[in-house]
């Protein structure tokens, strides 16, 4: 079980390694608010954000204690959001330094770049700037080194590790601060470049449970499963790596024969599939507040300070926000890096569930802290690196399946459905090149001259 954990008993203190205090920003925009954007509806639509589910908006409305009509505006604000990120971070190039939205409905997207003279080009974009000290690859290059460091001498009391893009630099939660110290300087990593966060909380696997519905590996352990996938024309589902080793059998939540896992990864990653027999049939739905249920239609990745919501049978649909990225955490079962942490609460019960932003599947349950009572936090492991390293095809409901195409090693190569693409990828269409402005499993119809949300012609 996890420990319980009050806001008031939690007492985090964030401090900076060195001499300074670190913000972060060392310049900004001017004061006055940035022009507000045209709508730019393709966005929407292209991720579904225009016809969230009502029990989706009504879960969002309640965690995020957003006022009617809130809710529906901030997904869409969402989704514009993703598209000015991904233009900015590709005219930006190594000055790029990180994105991340906020308010009640995310109308305020910010982009960080390490050059004064960008700021005109990001206003123009609608979004706010902020000069900061370092380029986005400088943290995440300092992050890599902690987490080699971890590999080696291990992390148990300096749990979490990631890359704080708004305050641009790299924060260590630590049970206390020489921990952090030492841990920072076993990875070889300048001190002043480093934030610490002093918290007596440990994450833990959240084993024994379930997201959107139950089944059972090898008639003990419990979890649940993730989000529907195809490989070729077998059937399955992804879930957490830590639920099951390859080769494990499964049962359904009726306990009827499931089927097997195929690939399991953990520690390092925390992914795992599932194939299934022929009684069990690959759906895009996820379980929602009061039995409802969503479909999901793609996997764009959503921006830091995005909503997020999750699904879980021990305690049901909840809702939050993303926290950061590529975060490196320490369970006491080994090290998982690359994880997205969260401000959604779970409890045992719901390990390996998927988490969605509006319709766009974004991971699976890993592990956390706290509970639905008083409040936690909770990481995910991204649903594209599963997608990519086992070369699955998430279940859509625009019913894409198969395999994805081999990876072509030009500079641009062919654009083709089913591949995983990061922001800043290129590819050919149609005689055409196109940039990647977000990262996404590409979908039989998100061709890149029909989707400008997530493709930018060259």
């Amino acid at each position: 079980m996890l420990g319980r954990h009050t806001a008031a008993g939690r007492c985090i203190a964030l401090t900076a390694l060195g001499t300074l205090v670190l913000t972060g920003v060392t310049a900004a925009a001017a004061a006055a608010p940035p022009p507000k954007p045209a709508p730019a509806s393709d966005a929407a639509q292209t991720v579904g954000a225009d016809r969230p589910p009502a029990a989706l908006l009504r879960a969002l409305e309640r965690d995020l204690k957003l006022k009617p009509g809130q809710a529906a505006e901030r997904l869409v604000n969402e989704a514009e959001a993703g598209v000015r990120a991904g233009r900015l971070r590709n005219a930006l190039g190594q000055r790029f330094a990180g994105a991340w939205v906020r308010g009640a409905t995310s109308a305020e997207l910010t982009v960080a770049t390490t050059r004064a003279a960008d700021v005109s080009a990001i206003r123009a974009q609608g979004a706010k700037a902020a000069v900061v000290e370092r380029p986005l690859s400088e943290l995440q290059a300092v992050k890599k080194k902690l987490d080699r460091a971890a590999a080696r001498i291990g992390a148990r009391n300096t749990p979490v590790w990631y890359v704080d893009v708004p305050a641009n630099r790299v924060v260590v939660q630590a049970t206390q601060r020489s921990a952090a110290t030492a841990f920072v300087k076993a990875a070889g990593v300048e001190s002043k470049g480093v934030g610490v966060r002093v918290s007596t909380v440990r994450p833990r696997l959240l084993e024994d449970l379930i997201g959107g519905d139950a089944y059972y590996i090898e008639s003990s352990a419990r979890c649940s499963i993730g989000f529907s996938v195809t490989k070729d024309q077998q059937q399955g589902f992804a879930t957490a790596g830590h639920c099951g080793s390859q080769g494990d059998n499964t049962a359904g939540a009726n306990m009827a024969e499931q089927g097997s896992f195929q690939a399991s990864t953990f520690p390092g990653k925390d992914m795992a599939w599932v194939s299934v027999n022929s009684d069990w049939t690959a759906t895009p739905d996820v379980e929602g507040e009061d039995g409802k249920r969503t479909q999901v239609t793609g996997s764009v990745q959503a921006l830091v300070g995005a909503s997020i919501c999750r699904s879980g049978s021990t305690t049901g649909w909840h809702c939050g926000t993303i926290k950061q990225h590529d975060t490196s955490v320490s369970y006491s079962e080994g090290t998982v890096d690359g994880v997205t942490e969260t401000t959604v609460c779970a409890e045992p019960g719901d390990s390996g569930g998927p988490y969605v932003s509006g319709s766009q599947a974004q991971g699976v349950t890993s592990g956390g802290s706290g509970d639905c009572t008083d409040g936690g936090t909770t990481f995910y492991q991204p649903i594209n690196p599963i997608l990519s390293d086992f070369g699955l095809v998430l279940k859509t409901a625009s019913d894409q399946a198969g395999t994805p195409a081999p990876e072509d090693s030009g500079a641009a190569q062919a654009w083709a459905a089913g591949r995983v693409y990061e922001v800043g990828a290129t590819v050919t269409h149609s005689g055409v090149r196109y940039q990647c402005l977000q990262s996404h499993q590409a979908q039989g119809a998100w061709s890149p001259g029909s989707t400008p949300a997530l493709w930018q012609r060259l």
